[in-house]
Parts: C-alpha cells; structure tokens; sequence
C-alpha cells in the first residue's frame, strides 16, 4: 500500500469505542479542572471582601491614603503598608533583572567554561530552594550587618535626601529590598535562561554571518527575540515580590509610622497581615481584610499589565 494510500485508511478507519471514552474523559477532566481553579479564585476573593465589607464601609477609600493605624482608637490606615509593598517590590525589580538577565546570558551563550556554567546554574536553582525563614535568618545575622557601612556611608554622603535622611541602626526597608533581590533573582535567571535557549540556533548563526560581534547579536538579535518571554518572568518576579512575607516581616522592622527614608523601617501589607492577624479582633480584622483585598488587587493589576506587555512585544518582535 502507498504513502497516500495508508494516510487514507487510518483517516478513514473507525475509533474504538474505548479511544472515544478517553478522549472525552480527558475533555471533560480538563475543562473540571480549570473550572475548580476558577472556583478557588473567586472563592478566595469573595472571603476576603466579604470580610473587608465593614472596614469598606467605616473608612472608605481614606483607607489608602492616612498611615494611622491605632487599634485602641480604631483608626486605621494601609499608605504605609502600601507604600513599602510597591517600593520594595520595584526596588528589588530595579537590582534583580540586570543581574538575573545577565546571569542567564553568560550561561547560554557559551561566555564561561562549561564546568562554571553548570555550576552557577546549579546554585541559581539551589537559591531557588532555600526556605524564605532561612533568608529572613541570614538577613538577620549576616546581611544586614555587613551592609549597615554601606549604608552608613549612603546616610553621610546623600542624607541630605529624604530617602537617606535616617541613621541606620538595623532592621529596615534598604536590607528587606536585598532580601527581595535574593529571592526573584533565581525566577528571573530561571525564566531568562529558558527563553534564550528557545531562539533558534538559525538566528545566531545569520547574526555572526553577516559579520556582527558576538554581543552585538545577543543585545540586536536574542535579546529581542527572547524579551517577550523574558518580561513575563519578570512581572512574575515582581508578583512574588509583593506577596513575600516571612522573609520581608524577618528584616524590615515592621513600623507602621510613615518614613520616606529607604534606611528606617517600614512595613508591607504582608508583613503587617503575617503580624498582626493572629491578634486581631472587631473592626481590626476587618481592616487586615481590606488590606489584603488592596494586595490581591495590587497582584491582578500586575497580572494583567505582564500580558498586555508580553503581547505588545510578541507582536513586535
């Protein structure tokens, strides 16, 4: 029987009854299984809102913009921990992709020996692995120690600037902002290595055959062909980045007064819920709800913002 001939009657031949029944079992399992994840999501919101209707209703969208957070009085206000929420998390962005990008580089393109390259690759995954309380321990004992000189010396040469304007004695947002950098490197490295050995070996090849150097073609030619993939690992990096908590509520010193400073302690809405839920009662808890109503919306925000910005740059390159 020819080529043509055999294509023919497999098309042609009757399924089993059996291969149907699987088929629309895994159909079937599959729409089931998105439809749960769906369900949990919703679920998950309606608790919180649903716990956040009071604290809503009492302070309205003032929530968001006083610092005040005083039980005694029932006065509260969630600006401070919103404010190191989005300022650790895009500080730590700021420092994470440079190094998490340029790591993945100098382990694809072949800038190191092969031993070396494994090896880092092997401890970016380790990294990946420690336990966030570990980091929050290290931070603790040996990082914010050994940077508090250099933070001094930021506090003497720039303290002129609100953002230096405090001394540093300790636990603060500049060493939960490195603990954040430890932590998203590894998903960038991850998500960067990955996407650059997706671009097809053809591309580099026609980028060194028409004479380009060799980052010439990774800054022209793989970088743009791999960025799409690249930002999206990078919105998941900041998503994590806001919702951290053990770690973060470890080393930033958890002060729910207002402080410009990026050297005085400060507060994330994880932290502040991670702290104070387990004591909370009356109008209070309902307060932490809305709080964490403001950080789930914070994350789907950014949610939506990584696909619209992956789209826009897998149609342009």
């Amino acid at each position: 029987m020819t080529g043509p001939n055999k294509a023919e009657a497999f098309t042609l031949r009757r399924r089993p009854a059996f291969e149907k029944l699987i088929d629309n079992g895994f159909r079937q399992s599959t729409i089931l299984m998105a439809a749960m994840v769906a369900f949990v999501l919703l679920a998950i919101f309606a608790t919180v809102f649903l716990g956040a209707r009071e604290a809503i209703g009492t302070f309205g969208l003032k929530f968001l913009t006083t610092s005040a957070w005083d039980p005694v009085n029932e006065r509260y206000g969630a600006f401070t921990a919103i404010y190191g929420t989005l300022v650790s998390s895009l500080l730590a962005l700021l420092l994470a992709v440079p190094l998490g990008i340029g790591t993945a580089i100098f382990i694809t393109e072949d800038l190191l020996p092969s031993r070396l390259r494994d090896l880092i690759g092997m401890m970016v995954e380790l990294l990946a692995a420690i336990p966030s309380v570990v980091l929050g321990l290290w931070a603790i004992f040996v990082m914010e120690p050994a940077i508090r000189p250099a933070l001094g010396f930021l506090h003497n040469t720039l303290g002129w600037l609100p953002f230096f304007s405090t001394v540093p004695q300790g636990p603060g947002m500049a060493p939960a902002i490195l603990i954040l950098v430890v932590m998203i490197l590894p998903i960038i490295t991850a998500i960067s290595r990955d996407a650059l050995n997706q671009v097809p070996i053809e591309l580099r090849q026609g980028a060194y055959g028409i004479g380009t150097t060799r980052w010439g073609a990774i800054f022209n030619i793989i970088l743009p062909a791999a960025i799409s993939a690249i930002t999206g690992g990078v919105m998941l990096a900041l998503g994590r980045a806001m919702g951290e908590t053990m770690a973060v509520t470890m080393i930033i010193g958890n002060a729910l007064n207002f402080n410009l400073s990026l050297l005085a302690p400060g507060n994330t809405i994880s932290s502040m819920l991670a702290n104070q839920f387990g004591e909370a009662d009356g109008i209070q808890v309902s307060a932490l709800m809305y709080a964490a109503l403001i950080l789930m919306l914070l994350t789907f925000a950014v949610n939506i913002l990584a696909q619209w910005v992956v789209r826009r740059l897998s149609l342009r390159y």
